[in-house]
């Protein structure tokens, strides 16, 4: 790379490791730059992952006062998030990318309505319930099962894994948005870090794009959360809905 290269790399990780922490989708702010840079598509997605694996570890914790009391839940929900990413890994060198172009968009045009709507749906949710039917703390089944098949998708390609996540448990979670974005930044560690993992014995990386992703988005994952746990549910879901609406106008044009 080049020295402005490498400065655009160093960049772009900075600010994928803020909206990560914040949002999620930073994977469409560094991926766009590794192919400027030259890289291979799939060198770039397998670099990107490694790269982010730091700042997903700093935002989570930059959150660590809203992961507070949720390690049982935390620790339950990483399981599935690990198994669903080394199933994503496995499937991007195992199927060809068109497999996965017409779906992903589907998702996250779902969860941006999922997102969009969870005060309203989520109460209704609750006025559905059974009084002798307390809600799960960590989310059943159902959101097990959820989070599972969409760490599937972030094994895979990781753009807006964090939105999904947010929307998944806004729907089936009664806590605060700053509290599921925090258990929402550890997933997304456990994902990159087993799809990374997995890719350092079959894929071949850049390790000057690794080095400077990872560095820029430790730094970014500070500055996200420092920003991000101050916004109010409404400011911060608009902040979702409106980077969301990003990733899915240039997932459906690339």
């Amino acid at each position: 790379m080049t020295p402005l290269e490498m400065a655009g790399v160093f960049g772009a990780g900075v600010g994928a490791g803020a909206l990560n922490a914040v949002v999620g989708s930073g994977t469409l702010v560094t991926f766009p730059v590794l192919l400027a840079a030259g890289l291979s598509p799939l060198t770039a997605t397998v670099s990107n992952a490694l790269g982010l694996v730091p700042g997903a570890v700093s935002g989570a914790v930059g959150y660590r006062r809203e992961l507070a009391g949720q390690g049982r839940r935390v620790r339950k929900l990483a399981v599935g998030s690990a198994l669903g990413g080394i199933t994503g890994a496995v499937l991007l060198l195992a199927l060809p990318a068109e497999a996965f172009e017409t779906i992903v968009p589907c998702l996250v045009g779902l969860a941006l309505v999922l997102v969009a709507l969870q005060p309203l749906i989520g109460r209704k949710v609750r006025e559905r319930r059974s009084a002798d039917r307390p809600v799960r703390q960590d989310g059943g089944r159902t959101l097990f099962a959820g989070l599972t098949l969409a760490s599937v998708y972030g094994g895979y390609f990781a753009a807006a894994q964090g939105i999904i996540y947010i929307s998944l448990m806004g729907l089936l979670l009664d806590e605060p948005l700053q509290r599921l974005n925090a258990v929402k930044n550890v997933l997304v560690a456990v994902v990159n870090a087993v799809a990374a993992v997995f890719f350092l014995f079959v894929a071949d990386f850049d390790w000057t794009a690794v080095g400077l992703i990872a560095a820029g988005s430790t730094l970014g994952g500070q500055l996200g959360a420092a920003t991000g746990r101050r916004f109010r549910p409404a400011v911060l879901r608009a902040l979702v809905v409106a980077v969301g609406t990003v990733a899915l106008v240039q997932l459906v044009l690339r």
